[in-house]
């Protein structure tokens, strides 16, 4: 029985898909600008749309292509639009685009260096890059991850492997020689929850993650941060490690870094900086000393995808000294490595991280700074800085709204207070601040979430983003604004 389904498509059929999909993706950025951010659309609605039986005869390529117009396009929220201010995601330059499809179609696996070997040796070069960016050696050590929460796992069982007095690869947690409890320590209020899981999934339990005091800017207080490692340590635990927030992913705060290390330096604990969010700001001339000691840690959280704007995925974990990586994660397999010594052998990224099959991540990333180089960066970086800025000073010369914290970088938090009538306890106020986001977001116009600031809710925006303008800032403000006074009516 002959196989009448060709392998892959010919030349014709291939231009044929190239172009219809070129020509749908010139509409969506075209449209990016205008078009609804959310898609006001419930789970099961576009579980309907979507389901379908199990195809078993081929389709028309270039039909599916514009079925993923009609279908999957306008039903996904818009990460890229210059007014999507939640959480803190990637928005996708169009050089990332391109490198992604170029590295789907080479399609390396940067596991190793023979099944990668430019693939792999560009991702050092990226690594490099990235390092020389946020203040470390070019040597450094380090891995293109799929995002902040696992460079944070990596950065911890690093630290873990590193301090924790016995050989923790070969006997594990449960070894005899280990006498209480390993924790680590964060800020209460801005620690994020992605060190709680990492907690989780590195088996010491959310209960090894210590609390330690904020000041009245976010930032943790090193003295009580000193005061409970030594609380801990005289109870019979082993403190392995200290996360610093650089850039918080509510209020944009950067911990004391200097003073951080010198206490890490005291009790011989290891140096996290989670900088996911906002380690990049130090390419900013004018934030730059928030920055000072960061070069001091033992290993760094990036993600381009948040503020490089690279699209998902795309986080990255430096380590200062690499070979601490390779102490904790070198495999010793010979079906991997061959038994004899040969010149065609570069890094193994699987003797660094978790992974062993890993995507071409570095494409993108190494595509996008070559477009908008580090002064383009900056450029962009300041600007989002600017509008956090502006937008405090609209917060702060309204009489309907209230700021919760100073701006620092591209985060920022408010709440709608209103002014007239009665005072309005804090139970309905987060329940209008609540249904103002949400039915914000269901207005196509701008997406935000809240969050807690001080166990107060509160308006929450992030602009990692390298399309917005003092525009969509304005026509957010106003729109939070008219729906505040219309929601709060129903309160008088």
């Amino acid at each position: 029985m002959s196989d009448s389904v060709d392998s892959d498509l010919d030349q014709v059929q291939f231009r044929a898909v190239a172009d219809e999909t070129t020509e749908m993706l010139l509409r969506f950025f075209g449209d990016i600008r205008t078009a609804r951010v959310f898609p006001r659309k419930k789970p099961l609605d576009i579980q309907k749309l979507l389901s379908e039986p199990l195809p078993l005869k081929p389709q028309s390529p270039v039909r599916i292509v514009k079925e993923v117009e009609k279908k999957i396009i306008p039903n996904s929220s818009l990460l890229g639009s210059p007014r999507w201010f939640g959480f803190a995601n990637a928005t996708g330059t169009m050089m990332s685009v391109f490198g992604d499809e170029i590295a789907a179609a080479i399609n390396a696996n940067v596991g190793a260096w023979k099944p990668g070997p430019a693939a792999t040796e560009l991702e050092r070069v990226v690594i490099g890059w990235l390092a020389e960016m946020v203040g470390f050696g070019k040597d450094t050590g380090g891995l293109l991850v799929s995002g902040g929460m696992m460079a944070n796992v990596i950065g911890l069982v690093t630290g873990l492997h590193d301090k924790a007095g016995y050989n923790i690869a070969a006997e594990g947690l449960q070894s005899e020689k280990r006498r209480g409890k390993f924790l680590l320590y964060m800020s209460d209020h801005e620690g994020h929850s992605s060190i709680v899981k990492a907690a989780q999934l590195l088996g010491l339990g959310k209960e090894s993650v210590r609390l330690v005091k904020s000041n009245e800017d976010f930032t943790m207080n090193v003295e009580s941060l000193d005061k409970s490692i030594e609380r801990d340590a005289r109870a019979g635990n082993n403190p392995f490690c200290v996360v610093a927030q650089v850039g918080s992913i509510n209020v944009g705060a950067v911990d004391p870094l200097r003073a951080i290390s010198r206490v890490c330096k005291k009790h011989d604990l290891w140096f996290h900086a989670d900088g996911a969010c906002g380690a990049f700001g130090r390419i900013i001339p004018r934030k730059a000393r928030l920055f000072d000691g960061l070069e001091l840690a033992d290993s760094v959280t990036l993600d381009p995808q948040k503020w490089l704007y690279v699209s998902y995925e795309c986080g990255c974990v430096l380590v200062r000294d690499s070979k601490k990586l390779k102490d904790t994660f070198a495999l010793r397999a010979p079906y991997l490595k061959g038994i004899l010594p040969t010149d065609y052998a570069g890094i193994d990224f699987w003797d660094y991280g978790p992974q062993m099959a890993r995507g071409f991540r570095a494409l993108k990333v190494w595509m996008s700074i070559k477009y908008y180089g580090v002064e383009g960066y900056r450029r962009l970086l300041e600007r989002n800085v600017a509008l956090i800025e502006y937008l405090d000073g609209l917060v702060r010369k309204s009489e309907e709204f209230e700021p919760m914290c100073k701006p620092v970088l591209q985060m920022y938090c408010f709440r709608f207070v209103p002014r007239a009538g009665r005072v309005m306890p804090e139970s309905e106020l987060s329940e209008l601040n609540q249904k103002i986001a949400d039915s914000t977001q269901l207005t196509g116009k701008a997406f935000l979430m809240t969050t807690s600031i001080r166990g107060k809710t509160a308006l929450r925006i992030s602009i990692t983003n390298h399309r917005t303008t003092k525009e969509d800032v304005d026509l957010t403000f106003r729109t939070l604004r008219r729906i505040g006074r219309s929601i709060a009516k129903s309160y008088a």
